[in-house]
Formats: C-alpha cells, structure tokens, sequence
C-alpha cells in the first residue's frame, strides 16, 4: 500500500531526475504465504524508485526486497510487513515478521538447488543489512545509497 499521495513530499525537479524530499515511503502488509505479494512488492518498490540512484540500484533494491519478503513468507509461515524508506541519504527496506528465529547467512551448494541463497544475496549487494528483535517477531533490513558502494 502506498502512502496518499497528499501525504507524501513534494519532489523537485531537476538534473538527472527528481530530487528527493525525505521521506517517501511504501508500506505493505504481505498475507501469510501470499507468494504473489513478492511480484507485487517488487513493482511497488520499482515506482517508489522510478528516476533514484545510478543505473542498477533499484534493480539491486528490488531483487534483494524480493528474498526478504519471500523468506518472511516461506520461512515463518505467519503474516508480515514490508517498509521502505527513500530519502537523500538512501533507501532503507525492512520486512518485519512475527517469528523471533533468526534468518541464517548459508553458504548454498553449487551443486544443489537455487535455496539458500537469499541472505547470501543480501550479504553481498546490500551497503548495510541486519536484524532487529521485536516484542514479537523480528525485522530484518537493509540499506541501499543510490551511488554504488
């Protein structure tokens, strides 16, 4: 679900694109085990990024928004909530969910399936990333500077 539109910043024009005024944001609730939120999210995610950062960094945010919000939907079978915040700093996703275990960094088998590999993705593209316990559950996020790190 995206933010009304007279509730978001104003932007201004100019240069490249637009210029950000803090915060835009998209906030979604993902139903348990709804695999078809992650498409969702993904172009959700794209619009909120149209015209942000240098080329393939919205590509990089919307790939790793995608295992996270996957992994929150398969891996703890409850419901979830996906956050993410442009501002001129960056771009801030957090998928929070209401399982306390923690997400596991695998090394994947180069042999075997395409599983595992999500957090390992995140690992290595993200400039930032973490975990955060809540009461109930946890958040996981990261963090994209629209320059390449």
């Amino acid at each position: 679900m995206r933010v009304p539109a007279g509730d978001r910043p104003r932007e201004a024009r100019g240069g490249r694109g637009r210029v950000v005024e803090p915060p835009q944001r998209l906030w979604r609730r993902l139903g348990r085990a709804d695999l078809r939120s992650v498409p969702e999210a993904r172009r959700e995610l794209r619009e909120l990024l149209r015209d942000w950062g240098k080329p393939g960094r919205s590509e990089i945010a919307e790939l790793l928004t995608s295992e996270l919000v996957t992994n929150a939907l398969v891996h703890t079978d409850d419901d979830a909530v996906l956050t993410a915040v442009l501002a001129p700093g960056g771009l801030r996703v957090e998928v929070r969910d209401f399982v306390p275990r923690r997400p596991r960094v695998r090394t994947p088998d180069p042999d075997g399936d395409t599983h595992g590999r999500g957090m390992v993705l995140v690992e290595s593209l993200a400039d930032a990333w973490g975990v955060r316990p809540h009461g109930v559950g946890k958040s996981v996020w990261f963090e994209l500077g629209a320059e390449a790190a």
